[in-house]
């Protein structure tokens, strides 16, 4: 009896071919739970539900920092401290300053001064050299797949000839149909499209960023305007309010300029009178 292994996840036994390569899980699990990238910084992660768009290192600085920037240098937004993201600050004290990045034109690609590290010798940034990565592996994969197909096909001519009699059957090589020109166009197909799949996603994130900064902007806008009509409204009142006291003011002047008059014709009438008596 074959050996059963446990999946990581239900830790129901099933045969070693039936689990992932990666993290050993059954077939139901990677359903249930597949592999996506985060919303902010953009790596990999086993999802737990389909709510559940960010990673948990991510989910524990946004309950930490609040909503991160996008990095100055990569443009991916998982910038929680300050403008750069925790990627490219590490490599920048790790390797310095970045550099542009051969396939995507982006000052995000740190030199590590190693030509091994490099892809392909190309000095990549982060985001293209996983891409770079996933293309190789699905041209990897198709090329194998090709490989067993051409292998089983050659076995069927050469079974055919056998039993027709052709001989001299000129078969079908497996090493043409890997280096073929076509198989070159699949892999610059498969890495276009990629490159598409991910201008798509970064145009997505900075029309996000837009219409934020558009909410934000209409908000801080109506914010002003409710403000300035309150302040032209104490204005207002103000000015009423000193013209009615200033009203009142020359009203009570005029009342004791009259009062002051009257006094004083009142003496000037006594002392005549006093003067005129013997």
């Amino acid at each position: 009896m074959a050996a059963l292994y446990a999946c990581t996840k239900c830790h129901q036994r099933f045969p070693f071919e039936a689990l992932s390569q990666g993290q050993q899980l059954c077939k139901e699990c990677r359903i249930a739970h597949p592999v996506v990238k985060c919303t902010y910084c953009r790596t990999e992660y086993q999802q737990e539900s389909k709510t559940n768009t960010i990673c948990k290192k991510c989910a524990q600085n946004v309950q930490l920092y609040g909503t991160p920037k996008p990095c100055q240098y990569c443009n991916i937004i998982a910038a929680f401290i300050g403008n750069k993201c925790q990627r490219c600050t590490n490599s920048e004290k790790k390797y310095g300053p970045p550099y542009s990045c051969e396939q995507c034109k982006q000052q995000c690609a740190f030199d590590r001064k190693d030509d091994r590290k490099k892809v392909d010798g190309k000095l990549l940034c982060w985001l293209c050299t996983l891409s770079y990565k996933r293309v190789l592996q699905k041209t990897k994969e198709q090329r194998k797949h090709l490989s067993s197909s051409s292998r089983s096909g050659h076995q069927e001519k050469e079974q055919y000839s056998r039993l027709s009699g052709g001989g001299h059957y000129n078969s079908f090589s497996p090493d043409l149909a890997l280096d073929s020109p076509g198989t070159d166009h699949f892999v610059i197909i498969a890495q276009l499209k990629e490159e598409v799949a991910t201008l798509k996603k970064m145009l997505h994130q900075k029309d996000q960023m837009i219409l934020e900064k558009e909410k934000k902007i209409t908000e801080l806008k109506a914010d002003f305007q409710y403000q300035e009509s309150q302040m032209r409204a104490k204005m207002n009142q103000m000015e009423k309010t000193h013209k009615e006291v200033t009203e009142q003011l020359q009203a009570k002047n005029r009342e004791l300029l009259k009062q002051a008059a009257a006094l004083s014709k009142s003496k000037k009438s006594e002392k005549s009178g006093a003067i005129t008596s013997p």
